[in-house]
């Protein structure tokens, strides 16, 4: 088993400051890949990431939800393009710094997503996407 980051990321990094294995990294491009993905490999399931997400977007993998009921105000972040994500999102993460992202959709309370489908996308990261990418530890701060 292994964490699982899902669409309900907005890139804070919180998660990749606590991870004691640094096996968290933001997606690049980021166009293409939104959130933030764990090597499934190298995570040891410690669990530190999950209190740190402001956006309540990690579980372990077993309990990512399949009806997930939404927040008011939550958003979810898809690959730009993507049908119905066309939104912008300007913000900042724990540190202060800017967070801009396009393909965004903002939820309504009571919505239900699916976000098990979010698990192969993490796992697509490493083994056919673009995996760790040169300069992200420069880019996560």
């Amino acid at each position: 088993m292994t964490h699982i980051i899902t669409s309900l990321c907005l890139r804070d990094g919180g998660c990749v400051d606590v991870c004691p294995v640094e096996c968290i990294v933001p997606g690049m491009p980021q166009d293409k890949w939104p959130w933030y993905y764990i090597d499934p490999v190298t995570c040891i399931d410690c669990g530190a990431c999950i209190p740190e997400c402001p956006f309540e977007a990690i579980f372990t993998e077993d309990e990512t939800p399949e009806a997930y009921e939404t927040k008011e105000g939550q958003m979810q972040a898809m690959p730009v393009g993507t049908a119905g994500f066309d939104q912008h999102y300007d913000g900042s993460n724990h540190h202060g710094h800017a967070v801009s992202m396009d393909g965004i959709k903002v939820l309504h309370a009571g919505e239900t997503l699916n976000l098990r489908t979010d698990i192969p996308p993490n796992y697509d990261y490493f083994k056919t996407g673009p995996g760790y990418w040169e300069g992200w530890q420069q880019h996560a701060k």
